[in-house]
C-alpha cells in the first residue's frame, strides 16, 4: 500500500512528519476519500533533504523543478508570490502514487499522534493541529473535514 510505502521510506531515514490531509482525516475516523498522501515536515534543511532523498529512494520524484534546498530556503516566497502550497511528487510508473508536502503549515513538537491502520502504527497529524490547518487553508473539502472531525 502506497502510505505504508511512504511512512516506511521516511521514517527509515529519520524525517521529522506526519501524514495530513485526507488520509489523516480518515485515520482520525472520519469518512473521507482520498487518492494522493499529503505530509506535513518539521522546518529545517536537513528534514526537507532527508524527506526528498526517501521520497525518490521509493520511485517518486518532483513534479517542478526543484530541489529540497530550494523548496527549504524560498518557501516563503513561494507561497506568497506564487501560491505554491505543496511541494508535488509522483511516480512516472504509476501516476497513482501521489504525494504533496504540504508547504503551509510547519509541524511543531506535539502535534503528531500515533494512529494504529492495518496493525501499524501511522503518524498522523495531531486531530487539534489537523483541525487548525484545515480552518487555516479554508477551502470548501477543508472545511468540510473539519465538520467532520468535530462530529462526536
Amino acid at each position: 500500500m502506497f502510505i505504508f510505502d511512504v511512512v516506511d521510506a521516511l521514517e527509515k531515514a529519520g524525517v521529522r512528519f506526519a501524514v495530513a490531509g485526507g488520509h489523516a482525516v480518515a485515520l482520525h475516523g472520519a469518512t473521507r476519500g482520498t487518492l494522493d498522501v499529503d505530509i506535513v515536515l518539521a522546518m529545517s534543511k536537513e528534514n526537507f533533504a532527508a524527506a526528498e532523498k526517501a521520497l525518490t529512494g521509493i520511485g517518486l520524484s518532483s513534479r517542478l523543478p526543484l530541489d529540497a534546498a530550494e523548496v527549504f530556503a524560498f518557501r516563503k516566497e513561494y507561497l506568497e508570490r506564487r501560491n505554491l502550497i505543496a511541494w508535488n511528487f509522483i511516480d512516472a510508473r504509476d501516476p497513482a502514487r501521489l504525494l504533496d508536502i504540504v508547504l503551509t503549515w510547519e509541524l511543531k513538537p506535539g502535534e503528531i499522534a500515533r494512529v494504529r491502520a492495518a496493525g501499524r502504527d501511522i503518524p498522523v497529524l495531531s486531530k487539534s493541529a489537523l483541525i487548525a490547518m484545515k480552518r487555516a487553508a479554508g477551502r470548501p473539502q477543508d472545511l468540510v473535514d473539519v465538520e467532520a472531525l468535530e462530529r462526536p
